[in-house]
């Protein structure tokens, strides 16, 4: 297809929609495409959804069958908070998916955008008793600021999900004891952002129990001086980085905007 013929596609496409709509559309189908260039994918198992401005009762999910780097702004499936799908499409949604993000959309107006993710480090440090540790610059963006949640299984059990907001309470993060990690962002790039750092605390947290050595950790007062730096302007996150994120899939596969 010709670039102008793909720009007309997408005009076609995006029309479909409001302008909010579509544009919280291509936000979330660029989600989906850095979740799978930076490798926290987990086949077609884990989901990214986002909040319909103007209508608190309906997200965006992915559709269940396709691998993230598939996922296009024009391909994402809206839901309600009753799961009913409200528009035609080829694919569903994931039914363990359904039940954490519209617990999660539920309960908390403030969040725009659920992730949740299985991978290796998440996975293990959700497996340790002590959970998060603060050994690094990364992991104090979290100190006394991460949750956590015990686990009951897969979740396709409904009753689970007050439990899981009850967990959650008003943080922007938590971990999955035994199953991974989430993120609950006021934008998109705020959730995305958390992710990322939360991912690569892990990673160094394994790392460093892996070393065998002694490990260090600031006194509570820097931790918590650290973590509060994180919050200066108590304004969403990610928004500096998410722009050279666009930049980068724009050169390398601007399909997600399909």
């Amino acid at each position: 297809m010709s670039t102008s013929r793909a720009s007309l596609s997408r005009v076609e496409r995006s029309s479909q929609w409001s302008p909010a709509e579509w544009e919280t559309r291509v936000q979330l189908a660029a989600c989906y495409r850095l979740v799978a260039r930076y490798r926290m994918t987990d086949l077609i198992y884990t989901h990214i959804s986002a909040r319909l401005p103007g209508a608190e009762d309906q997200f965006l999910l992915n559709p269940y069958g396709l691998m993230f780097e598939e996922v296009t702004a024009s391909n994402l499936v809206k839901i309600d908070l009753k799961g009913r799908q409200l528009e035609d499409g080829e694919y569903g949604v994931n039914d363990a998916g359904f039940t954490i993000h519209s617990a999660i959309h539920a309960a908390r107006g403030d969040v725009a955008c659920v992730m949740h993710t299985h991978t290796r480090a998440g996975f293990a440090v959700s497996c340790q008793k002590q959970g998060l540790l603060p050994l690094n610059q990364m992991a104090l963006q979290f100190y006394g600021r991460l949750a956590y949640h015990d686990y009951e299984g897969i979740a396709l059990d409904h009753d689970e999900r007050p439990r899981l907001v009850r967990s959650l309470g008003d943080k922007r993060a938590m971990i999955l004891r035994n199953h991974g990690l989430l993120t609950a962002g006021r934008t998109i790039p705020e959730a995305f952002s958390l992710m990322f750092y939360l991912e690569r605390a892990c990673e160094v947290q394994i790392a460093a129990l892996a070393g065998g050595s002694e490990l260090i950790t600031p006194p509570p007062e820097v931790c918590e001086k650290t973590a509060r730096q994180h919050e200066m302007d108590n304004k969403p996150l990610g928004d500096t980085e998410w722009a050279a994120h666009i930049r980068m899939l724009d050169r390398e596969d601007p399909s997600y905007r399909n």
